[in-house]
């Protein structure tokens, strides 16, 4: 027999709630290229259309665990996004601003 989410939450300790929020807000926070070009509801052909390039392109690059910043902000702007860097510490975050404006050079090659 399934249960209602409401049932079981009212189950749960505030420390339990707490954390299954922070999980589930880390899983929106953490998305692949594909899922995130599949929620924006674009297909490969027409992402790659807006980029153009062909199909098969826009197919390697959502496989890739490594590539340039820029090819990477010109994926994240076809589908109507921008780009940020950020440094993550324990005591904050702070935005990178290196890699702004830099253009496709090969200077701008990360991971």
């Amino acid at each position: 027999m399934a249960h209602k989410w409401k049932d079981i939450r009212r189950k749960l300790s505030p420390e339990q709630e707490e954390e299954t929020r922070r999980y589930v807000q880390a899983v929106v926070e953490s998305v692949t290229l594909n899922q995130l070009r599949e929620a924006r509801k674009l297909t490969q052909a027409s992402l790659a259309n807006l980029l153009g390039v062909n199909q098969g392109s826009v197919s390697k690059m959502e496989k890739r665990t490594d590539m340039y910043i820029s090819t990477l902000r010109s994926f994240i702007q076809a589908m109507g996004g921008e780009l940020q860097i950020r440094a993550v510490f324990p005591e904050g975050e702070v935005a990178i601003e290196q890699f702004k404006d830099a253009g496709d050079s090969e200077e701008t090659a990360a991971a």
